[in-house]
């Protein structure tokens, strides 16, 4: 009996995947449940494992996109497993040596090796070389008119080293990706407010109690829940930048379901911390953790990263200092963190160095107006540099659950 094997549906309006990769061959004999291929969506890219145990027959190739629900491969279930099936492979034995190939006689020398015809002459003068920098391809090594015109490309002779380029299609993921970039610079009203963070009152918080924290509850005490909490807040204070347009309409939140930026291996993911509101700084690391294991792992799932109200990424994890995020449509508003650098800041009237880290919120201003973002920020900035009072209600032990 052969089974047809066809494509599942991976999320709530994909309508096609793409076949990034075989991960066996035409003719292997495959075990239930074994993993077969990679397939990537406009969203992720998951695994398709083998429904029945048997012999496979590949319908599609690598890079083909196909339809939800149509057959990609058969397995036949009434073949029999053959014998030594899921060995590693050996290399097999060379019949024989390869007869070493006869040697070019080198090229006769002469008086005319090296010399450059006329016509190569004039090429090498109007280019500022002479004959000996260029090999000669003539009889007996005369430098020719073209072996002068390909020695001296246009924007200056390449080096030595490797010149290779490789020609190679997109993800489906990546595609998608850098569709709805340009979408969204082409169809919002983008506009970046910057401000800056004294991130000391931070640094002395998790200097006193991340030992603690971390022995406790199995998590670093990081930056990501202070930044999380903070725009929760923030938030609150500001409803517009936790709505989003659809048509004529302003879609408004009374929850906040917060996107996180993650570097996976197959590009950045941004999954959603849900009902942000209602977790404390030990639910907050604990959700970034797993929810950044499972896409380093390729375990993310489309619905863990569909439905966020807004964004937070963080460019300073690579060296960032200062940048403009891109929104993450539909979501009218993304908070770039950056990294943090020792700068002489003003302190009581007293120059005092201080870990500074420069944030930016990108927001959509057909939605929301000046006022609000910039009030937004300094909402984080004021829950960010005054943790204890606004975040912590004065009881920072309480507050991390020590």
């Amino acid at each position: 009996m052969v089974l047809e094997m066809k494509v599942p549906s991976p999320g709530e309006s994909i309508t096609e995947v793409e076949i990034a990769t075989w991960l066996v061959e035409d003719g292997d004999y495959v075990e239930k449940d074994q993993p077969i291929a990679e397939v990537d969506s406009d969203k992720a890219t998951l695994e398709l494992p083998a429904e029945e145990s048997g012999i496979i027959t590949l319908k599609a190739e690598e890079g083909d996109a196909v339809a939800v629900g149509a057959v990609v491969c058969h397995i036949d279930m009434s073949a029999a497993k053959p014998e030594g099936a899921g060995a590693p492979k050996t290399e097999a034995p060379k019949a024989e040596e390869k007869k070493e190939a006869p040697k070019a006689e080198p090229a006769k020398e002469t008086y005319a090796t090296g010399t450059a015809s006329p016509a190569a002459k004039k090429v090498l003068a109007e280019k500022g070389m002479s004959a000996a920098d260029v090999k000669g391809t003539g009889k007996d090594g005369r430098v020719t008119k073209e072996d002068a015109v390909k020695a001296v490309p246009s924007m200056g002779t390449p080096g030595t080293g490797s010149r290779s380029s490789e020609r190679k299609k997109l993800s489906m993921l990546r595609r998608k990706v850098a569709q709805r970039l340009v979408s969204v610079k082409n169809e919002t009203a983008m506009l970046t407010t910057f401000n800056e963070v004294n991130m000391q009152p931070i640094f002395d918080l998790r200097n006193e109690y991340k030992d603690e924290f971390k022995a406790k509850h199995g998590v670093g005490l990081g930056f990501m829940s202070f930044f999380t909490l903070a725009v929760v807040r923030a938030l609150k204070m500001y409803p517009d930048v936790n709505s989003m347009i659809d048509g004529d309409y302003k879609v408004s939140h009374d929850f906040q379901d917060i996107s996180i930026a993650v570097s996976g291996p197959k590009g950045l993911m941004v999954p959603v911390i849900r009902n942000a509101e209602n977790l404390t700084f030990r639910g907050v690391e604990s959700e970034v953790k797993r929810l950044a294991l499972r896409a380093r792992d390729g375990q993310i799932t489309v619905d863990e990263m569909t439905g966020g109200t807004f964004t937070i990424t963080n460019g300073g994890v690579f060296g960032s200092m200062l940048s403009t995020p891109i929104i993450n449509p539909p979501q009218s508003g993304i908070l770039g963190m950056h990294n943090i650098v020792n700068r002489p800041m003003a302190v009581n009237g007293e120059v005092v160095i201080q870990p500074i880290m420069y944030v930016a919120l990108s927001y959509d201003h057909r939605i929301i107006d000046g006022r609000e973002s910039v009030g937004f920020l300094v909402a984080v900035k004021e829950a960010l540099e005054n943790p204890v009072e606004l975040l912590m209600d004065n009881n920072p032990k309480k507050a991390l659950e020590m």
